[in-house]
């Protein structure tokens, strides 16, 4: 990874949660939820993730770090770590439907894995249901996650 590339997955996948959080905070008089998008790739080493894994780690802490400064005005930050989803951006991921084949083999839930089954999860943690959740990085994956070898 060159430097260049290094601050552009930091910029796009680490700071424009900072940059949105600080827009939408004033906005939400009432209290609310930010989410964000994950990888498990944050925590583990994946072949061919590389600094993605890196920056949502920042990520990820992230989270934690904006949990605790809107949580006086009742705004909760949570993130979402979802299996690999068959999206436009995932189709730039070398070797991303290895990845995709894996975890529906390995996965204890042997559902195929869509983007439909991420949907429910975010709309409970923008609910009230959610109300007492913040600073989380939630697995909506099949439960693939937890498993070892």
């Amino acid at each position: 990874t060159t430097r260049e590339g290094f601050k552009i997955a930091l910029s796009v996948s680490c700071y424009s949660l900072i940059a949105t959080a600080q827009r939408v905070a004033p906005l939400m008089t009432d209290g609310g939820s930010i989410l964000t998008l994950t990888y498990l790739g944050s925590d583990r080493a994946f072949p061919k993730y590389n600094v993605m894994g890196v920056a949502k780690a920042a990520l990820e802490s992230s989270v934690r770090y904006l949990a605790a400064d809107l949580g006086e005005q009742r705004i909760r930050v949570n993130a979402i770590s979802a299996g690999p989803v068959k999206t436009a951006a995932a189709r730039g991921i070398p070797g991303f439907m290895d990845m995709y084949n894996y975890l529906n083999e390995r996965s204890p839930i042997k559902d195929d894995f869509v983007a439909a089954k991420v949907a429910p999860l975010a709309a409970f943690l923008a609910s009230d249901g959610a109300s007492s959740i913040t600073a989380e990085t939630i697995f909506v994956d099949n439960g693939y996650h937890a498993m070892g070898m």
